[in-house]
């Protein structure tokens, strides 16, 4: 299981490093990196989860499934955003308390998950389509619980942003591909499939250009983006596995799926918001810079002793 994991994780790391020796080498320029996400944001994402629900077989099982992998998810990070609200409330004040929360819960189970959780479960396909799901339950969050911690103003929530958002529409579009089994021609699955392989190499080659531009020390030298990579990195997947532990009618694999998506590095979304509302802008960054490096470690051993 860690070597598994762990062989995943270094090639995720190693489109970064391509991305970071590019924008060293003057090959392409930092300012790219926005170009690049939005190609992520808008067209090879929707891909990505429409073809996570194309390779799945339409069963009453496998909807139940993807239901209570929904519920799961979403509960568990709404409670373990009230753990950390209760412990650093009178803190709020500083932004990096409220990041800190927002940082401890909303991961990067997309982009960063899914080729990790597909490579423990090759031979189930069902985990692709968890991996999509768990991003539209933490975009639920993030448009509306996240967007109040980073700016602390309860005016910024909007429902609105929750479900109008380019992941929330490829997935309610995607649904109905699923639940009435539609197939398109062979090319054109062919070609969704392509371009769903192309959304991690690219997501990590944006890691490492924006990773170019920063001063890798100072990264791992502020003291308070750790306190957020241990409830991220450690806490949260040790709560996710006792949240569902014990509880009868969830299978193995939902379980294993909960726990290491729970497991994944702090998203960039983070980062999208601060800048956004101009609030903590280079400790959001940090935050999501740390906890990715850090997981090349916690994630395999999350993985090893937890599953």
């Amino acid at each position: 299981m860690f070597t598994i994991v762990f062989s995943n994780i270094i090639t995720l790391f190693l489109y970064a490093l391509l991305g970071f020796l590019l924008c060293k080498g003057n090959k392409v320029k930092i300012t790219h990196a926005r170009s690049f996400s939005g190609l992520l944001l808008f067209a090879l994402s929707p891909a990505m989860i429409l073809n996570s629900f194309l390779q799945l077989e339409c069963t009453a099982e496998n909807s139940a499934r993807i239901l209570k992998y929904f519920l799961a998810t979403l509960l568990i990070q709404l409670l373990f955003f009230a753990l950390l609200y209760l412990a650093f409330r009178k803190k709020y004040a500083d932004a990096r308390y409220r990041i800190l929360c927002a940082g401890g819960v909303l991961g990067n189970v997309g982009f960063f998950g899914m080729p990790v959780i597909s490579s423990l479960f090759p031979d189930e396909p069902i985990v692709l389509c968890y991996s999509s799901i768990n991003v539209m339950s933490m975009n639920l969050i993030v448009f509306t619980l996240g967007v109040y911690l980073i700016t602390n103003d309860r005016k910024y929530i909007s429902a609105k942003s929750a479900l109008m958002n380019p992941t929330t529409l490829s997935i309610l579009s995607s649904l109905p591909v699923f639940f009435l089994s539609i197939h398109f021609p062979a090319p054109l699955e062919s070609a969704i499939g392509i371009m769903a392989k192309m959304v991690t190499p690219i997501s990590m080659m944006i890691l490492g250009m924006r990773l170019s531009a920063v001063s890798v020390k100072k990264i791992f030298t502020r003291l308070p983006a750790y306190t957020t990579a241990f409830f991220k990195l450690i806490a949260f997947p040790v709560f996710a596995f006792f949240c569902v532990r014990w509880i009868p009618f969830f299978d193995n694999t939902l379980k294993a799926t909960v726990v290491v998506l729970a497991a994944m590095p702090s998203g960039a979304v983070i980062e999208t918001l601060a800048e956004l509302h101009e609030c903590e802008q280079e400790f959001s960054a940090n935050v999501v810079l740390l906890t990715t490096m850090l997981s090349l470690f916690t994630i395999p051993l999350i993985a090893a002793v937890l599953l």
